[in-house]
């Protein structure tokens, strides 16, 4: 008997999408990353970026499984008075970004600890420091006018920060960090690199030593070098699938 006649069949719209993100979801728990109940990922399944995927109410990032997964529709004004509505500041804050950046095709947004210890510091800025903090030079934000909850008018705001399309992450100030990507494997991958890259950062400002920080030229040849290397972010997603296929296919279900 192979591995995938052991895989649960599937009566639900979009079942790869769904299971990637359920994947996610699970792995980001088994890192620690996740806050209680709290904390959304997201993705588009239309063309126009509008329909989306996101985790529903208030559950567990380890329980969450593909059918499990919202389909909302990010123009329509009656979402939250569905019997299944989402978490008002999940709409807020994925529904004002699929509304208004079709580019953020995968949004995930935690307030794991070292991207939180890093968007509370006066200065928010990763800096270059070795290859993982590379890989985000020039393609950050950072948002140094946290409101509160992000209900829709603070979603309306922080989405307005992800016009340009050459930002990844956003450094929410006094909240956490939002990644987006085109795919769930990319913006799994860079929430992934971003929390080790902003460890490596406190825990060298703890050593309370001069950084060695590389040059602009050298980081954003790091940078772009990363964001095409062969398949990095497809066989990180595998990798895990593959290791829930075995310990935890429920998540597929």
């Amino acid at each position: 008997m192979t591995l995938s006649t052991l895989k649960p069949r599937v009566n639900f719209d979009f079942p790869e999408e769904r299971a990637d993100l359920a994947a996610a979801f699970r792995w980001t728990a088994r890192l620690g990353m996740n806050e209680a109940v709290a904390n959304h990922f997201s993705l588009a399944v239309s063309e126009d970026g509008k329909r989306f995927l996101i985790n529903p109410n208030q559950r567990h990032f380890a329980r969450i499984k593909a059918s499990d997964l919202l389909l909302l529709d990010a123009d329509d004004p009656d979402v939250l008075t569905r019997p299944d509505a989402p978490d008002p500041t999940a709409w807020g804050l994925h529904g004002a970004v699929h509304r208004l950046v079709p580019h953020a095709r995968c949004v995930m947004h935690v307030h794991s600890i070292f991207a939180t210890v890093l968007a509370s510091l006066e200065d928010s800025a990763l800096p270059p420091i070795d290859q993982n903090t590379a890989m985000f030079f020039g393609r950050t934000v950072i948002d140094g006018n946290y409101g509160g909850l992000a209900f829709e008018e603070e979603g309306m705001r922080c989405a307005g920060l992800l016009g340009d399309p050459r930002v990844q992450v956003m450094i929410m100030g006094n909240h956490g960090v939002l990644v987006i990507g085109a795919t769930v494997a990319e913006a799994f991958t860079r929430l992934y690199y971003f929390e080790r890259a902003a460890e490596t950062y406190i825990r060298a400002l703890q050593t309370g030593r001069k950084l060695r920080v590389l040059s602009d030229a050298v980081a954003e040849s790091v940078a772009r070098e990363m964001e095409v290397y062969p398949d990095m972010a497809d066989r990180h997603l595998a990798e895990i699938r593959a290791i829930l296929d075995e310990e935890e296919p429920a998540y597929r279900s």
